[in-house]
C-alpha cells in the first residue's frame, strides 16, 4: 500500500513496486489509508509523512495500533532525523535501486 497525496509520486512508486512483484493499492489521505489498511492488511505500507489532515506520523502510530507487527516504510522530502519508528526510511527523491534495496531489507530474498 502507498499513502501519498501526490498522485505523481504515488504512481512512480507504484510502477517501481509492481516491477518488484508487489500488488499495489494507493490511498491519498491518512483517513482513506486506515480504512483500506483494515480491509486489505497489506504486506507493507509506504507512508509519506506530509499528508493533509492526519499527518504521516499520526498515521504510522494508528497503523501500528491497528495491526501490530505491521511493516511500514516512511518517505518524505524532509531532511529530518525525526522520522517515526518504521521498518525503513526512503527519502525522496528515490531511485528504483533504493526502493529495491528497501524492500529486500524488509523481505529478505530466499
Amino acid at each position: 500500500m502507498i499513502v501519498d497525496d501526490s498522485e505523481d509520486q504515488a504512481h512512480l512508486l507504484q510502477v517501481h513496486l509492481e516491477r518488484l512483484g508487489f500488488t499495489v493499492s494507493i490511498a491519498g489521505t491518512a483517513e482513506d489509508a486506515i480504512e483500506s489498511y483494515r480491509r486489505i492488511e497489506p504486506a507493507v505500507a509506504v507512508v509519506d509523512l506530509l499528508l493533509p489532515g492526519m499527518d504521516g506520523w499520526q498515521l504510522v502510530d494508528a497503523m501500528k495500533a491497528e495491526v501490530p507487527g505491521s511493516r511500514l516504510v516512511v518517505t518524505s522530502v524532509l531532511g529530518t532525523e525525526d522520522y517515526p519508528t518504521a521498518d525503513a526510511v526512503l527519502p525522496k527523491p528515490f531511485t528504483f535501486r533504493q526502493i529495491a534495496h528497501t524492500m529486500d531489507s524488509i523481505f529478505p530474498p530466499g
